[in-house]
């Protein structure tokens, strides 16, 4: 719809039609015949008058007599097609010399020649189609300069988008890592919830989740697989969350059949708190089957052998061996070479003899398990070293063992702030560990 003050286009331009000859007769027949016709005619006497006037005027066609004084036609529109090639050229002649009218269609490349006498029908349709053939051409000329345009527009914004796309793929992975990383960071201050409740349980999670692990890399799991039996080793006792304190604080050897009876179900308890997060389903089903035994005397399922999955087999041992330390699972608190011995002589039985193989060999080989991980150059530094834009290179755990930032933080100065404020309350004091690469140069340790 055109809007009421929206300018009119300009018309459209008359093309040019240019009769050259010497007879005027001639010229006001061609002026007669062409009026009415939807150009524009205008008329020479002579080559000289001819060039003179397209020099001035821009001429679409051009009809020249062959026989003219000082310059005949073939002469002329051989000027034409040097000087003026996007004009159209017809040759008027009643010469019969067939060689001279071939020498002129080759030398002024003219459209089509016309015989005199002419038929009036005849010499009008030929013009009519020279200026439309014209005006074919010049629009075939501007469609491919808007092509060529378009193409380098099109070409120049493909760049701009590939680089835009680039960009914001770059962004969405840093996101997404993000996203990740305060994922686990959640999933770390979740599994401290319940070690705030006091006793043994503080750092217990993290221990397992740390030692799962490493055990995982050092049986050359995939990464994936290794990261949901980290998260596993976190959450694997969220299940007691409903727990007594007397029900926590009781060993597992100490505990009567009613109290056994609850706590066997903590793994169960724990599925179901994880049952809405569907990025924990892997982590859950490890969770749930942490107390079945490779000799297949576990519960709740009875499973036997590489039927329990590798993540649940890792998490039963690393989850066991912490616990004998801690007088979770018998009333003294066992030493770690003492749990180590107790693991070695359940292999087969309560443990896969793979994974403890495996167990054994990180003490053997203390590097052996950073093998599939990068090395992160740290730095110990008191609180009152710490300057913002840090990043820590592990958690940042209390004393008491709670966890305060995790690994991968960049520390502002209100976080500095934070952790001096809670160490002065506590009355206590301790060193973070910070990534080398994070330390200003100034800063930085000779």
């Amino acid at each position: 719809m055109i809007e009421q003050n929206q300018p009119a286009p300009p018309p459209a331009q008359l093309p040019t039609v240019l009769c050259v000859d010497d007879e005027p007769n001639i010229l006001s027949a061609l002026k007669r015949l062409f009026r009415g016709k939807g150009w524009q005619t205008v008329t020479a006497d002579g080559g000289s008058a001819a060039l003179a006037l397209l020099e001035t005027q821009a001429v679409d066609l051009v009809i020249s007599d062959m026989r003219m004084p000082e310059m005949d036609g073939a002469q002329l529109l051989t000027l034409v097609r040097q000087r003026w090639p996007d004009t159209l050229r017809l040759l008027l002649t009643g010469h019969s010399d067939i060689s001279a009218i071939i020498e002129a269609i080759n030398r002024g490349e003219i459209y089509r020649y016309i015989t005199k006498p002419w038929d009036d029908n005849d010499i009008v349709l030929i013009v009519r189609q020279g200026l439309e053939r014209k005006t074919l051409e010049q629009e075939k000329q501007r469609l491919e300069v808007l092509t060529a345009q378009q193409n380098l527009a099109l070409k120049e914004l493909n760049a701009s988008l590939e680089t835009k796309v680039e960009a914001r793929t770059s962004e969405l992975r840093l996101a997404n890592e993000q996203l990740k990383a305060n994922f686990v960071t959640t999933i770390k201050v979740f599994s401290t919830l319940l070690e705030m409740r006091g006793g043994n349980l503080s750092g217990h999670s993290r221990r397992v989740a740390d030692l799962a692990r490493r055990l995982a890399l050092r049986l050359e799991l995939d990464g994936k697989l290794v990261q949901q039996i980290f998260v596993a080793g976190l959450l694997h006792e969220i299940g007691k969350i409903g727990f007594s304190d007397e029900l926590l604080n009781t060993p597992v050897a100490m505990m009567t059949p009613e109290q056994m009876a609850v706590y066997r179900k903590h793994p169960m308890q724990a599925e179901l708190l994880l049952l809405p997060l569907p990025d924990l389903r892997e982590a859950s089903e490890i969770i749930t089957t942490q107390f079945e035994r490779f000799d297949g005397s576990g519960f709740p399922a009875n499973l036997a052998g590489d039927a329990i999955a590798i993540g649940a087999r890792i998490l039963s041992l690393t989850s066991d061996y912490d616990n004998m330390q801690i007088g979770a699972l018998t009333q003294a608190k066992l030493k770690p070479e003492e749990a180590k011995v107790i693991v070695l002589h359940s292999s087969g039985k309560r443990y896969d003899p793979t994974v403890v193989t495996a167990f054994l060999a990180l003490f053997e080989e203390p590097k052996a398990e950073t093998l599939h991980t990068e090395t992160i150059k740290e730095v110990a530094l008191a609180i009152n070293e710490l300057q913002p834009g840090m990043v820590l290179s592990r958690d940042l755990i209390t004393p008491s063992g709670m966890l305060m930032l995790s690994a991968g933080h960049q520390l502002d100065a209100r976080l500095i702030g934070k952790i001096a404020s809670f160490l002065r309350m506590g009355g206590t004091d301790m060193v973070v560990n910070v990534r080398q690469d994070s330390i200003p140069p100034a800063e930085k340790p000779v």
